[in-house]
């Protein structure tokens, strides 16, 4: 059959359109193929928002160039019933008590990221620090008195009995504190590493601040190394439930060790490692890594001394490293207990799982740049795990919590177009002072943790514990264990949203 003009004319059109289809086509692909990193995600504007969380979850008198304006000074008064100075430091979470031991953990892990990620924060390194002096300040004030560390400020179970915002706080603001007679070994090697990895972030900046850090950080681990205890047996009626020691306290003496020696360089404290590291070094396969339990993380920081200082007496740290990266990939390892959610998300704990993804996110970063340094690998079962592997792991679980899920939903507040709006944090879900000057009591603002109303205040870059193993999401205020932020889930954060802001630039 004879074609017609028209259907010349036609044929051409088309041939035209799926030729410039086409070549578009190319064009996009050659883009793709010149930026291999490509990723919808703002890294950069995460990390500014990770860091300015900490300024929501500040006690004491609040500075002049305070962001977070919707909070005031609270807590002005705090260590005046032992005639002690204890103004200052973190809400650890959605209360309004101050809990030494996961404080310390949070400043370790601050530092920790500033320490291997610092380099390339940009604007964002001096607000890291100031989140990092903030406290240490405090932790300064906790340990000015030789063998003595205050722990905790505030009576957790009266607090919690109480929906108040920390500037109207009537609860008791008791004092506990660990001494000779009352030995808490985990909480002063944990304030020792948090000291000591402080003082290599202001080592440069604020060498006079470094050098009391360090030596505070000394005192302070002889103390805990020399009177051996639990501080969960002398103040268990305090401490427990909310931050019991779970995994005793030698975990904490290994972590702090590593620290002093990463911060001084004397061997001494490498002596200490080799004579007690298989007293204190736990099961090879306890992979949990966060306030309570050091393992893997001493692990992952000796590694380094081992891959990149050569120290050979440390390569079991190395290989216990690898067993634990073994466990995250997936098929890497026979006796993995590692489970993903069906989205993809790391899941170990019902209570708070994001503190567990971030802090794992964080290991597998700094152990990939220890491998990338040292120029090797890791080995699980004959199978050679590059960085680039460790590195993909990473991203999915940062970029799971900023919104790639199956819910389509930030887990960090104030990021994104979807977040969660009723988190459990007393600051945030009631009226500020600015709104409401009057005082709201104790059981007053129950009425605002019951509601279903978004919260007032934002509490920008809180992330709060996450969804469940089904990638479920209620955003329920009443719900703490999925909707609580904490400063522990943050703080090792920064740190990995540095480096994906560094390496992913935006297009």
């Amino acid at each position: 059959m004879a074609l017609s003009p028209l259907s010349f004319k036609l044929i051409a059109l088309i041939s035209f359109l799926l030729l410039s289809l086409s070549k578009a086509s190319l064009a996009t692909l050659g883009q793709h193929r010149r930026h291999p990193r490509y990723t919808p995600h703002n890294y950069r504007d995460a990390l500014a928002k990770s860091i300015l969380f900490f300024q929501g979850q500040r006690s004491g008198k609040l500075p002049p160039n305070q962001k977070m304006a919707w909070r005031k000074d609270s807590g002005l008064s705090d260590g005046s019933s032992m005639n002690v100075d204890l103004v200052g430091g973190y809400y650890d979470a959605g209360d309004n008590v101050k809990f030494g031991f996961p404080m310390a953990f949070t400043t370790t892990m601050l530092s920790w990221s500033v320490i291997e990620f610092g380099g390339v924060m940009k604007n964002e390194l001096n607000n890291a620090k100031q989140a990092i002096r903030w406290a240490t300040d405090y932790l300064l004030k906790a340990t000015a008195l030789p063998d003595t560390i205050f722990v905790q400020v505030g009576d957790a179970n009266k607090d919690h009995a109480c929906w108040e915002r920390p500037e109207d706080m009537d609860t008791p603001r008791t004092v506990l504190k660990i001494d000779k007679n009352n030995p808490g070994s985990e909480v002063a090697a944990e304030t020792a590493a948090a000291l000591a990895s402080a003082s290599l972030v202001f080592k440069t900046s604020d060498p006079t601040y470094s050098k009391l850090l360090i030596k505070t950080a000394i005192r302070v681990f002889e103390f805990g190394d020399k009177y051996r205890g639990s501080y969960s047996n002398g103040l268990k009626n305090f401490v427990c439930p909310f931050y019991c020691s779970f995994s005793g306290y030698q975990d904490e003496l290994l972590w702090g060790a590593a620290w002093l020696h990463r911060a001084t360089k004397n061997s001494s404290y490498l002596n200490y490692i080799q004579e007690n590291g298989q007293n204190l070094g736990g099961v090879e396969f306890d992979n949990t890594f966060g306030w309570d339990n050091k393992h893997v993380g001493a692990r992952i920081l000796l590694s380094k001394a081992f891959l990149i200082q050569n120290v050979k007496s440390l390569q079991e740290y190395k290989d216990h490293a690898d067993n634990f990266i073994c466990s995250l990939v997936p098929g890497a390892s026979s006796s993995s207990s590692v489970q993903y959610t069906p989205g993809g998300l790391l899941f170990k704990m019902g209570d708070s799982n994001m503190q567990y993804v971030t802090s794992t996110t964080f290991l597998l970063l700094t152990y990939a740049k220890y491998l990338t340094s040292s120029h090797t690998t890791a080995h699980c079962n004959g199978r050679t795990i590059t960085p680039n592997v460790l590195r993909a792991i990473a991203k999915k679980q940062i970029d799971y919590l900023l919104g790639e899920n199956p819910l389509k939903m930030s887990y960090m507040v104030g990021y994104g177009s979807r977040y969660p709006q009723r988190i459990h944090h007393r600051a945030s879900s009631l009226p500020s002072i600015a709104e409401h000057p009057a005082k709201i009591d104790c059981s007053s603002g129950f009425s605002a943790m019951h509601s279903n109303s978004p919260n007032p205040n934002v509490l920008i870059g809180a992330v709060v514990g996450g969804p469940d193993q089904n990638d479920g999401f209620p955003d329920e205020r009443s719900d703490f264990e999925q909707s609580e932020p904490s400063t522990y889930i943050n703080a090792p954060l920064v740190g990995s949203l540095a480096y994906f802001a560094h390496s992913f630039s935006q297009l």
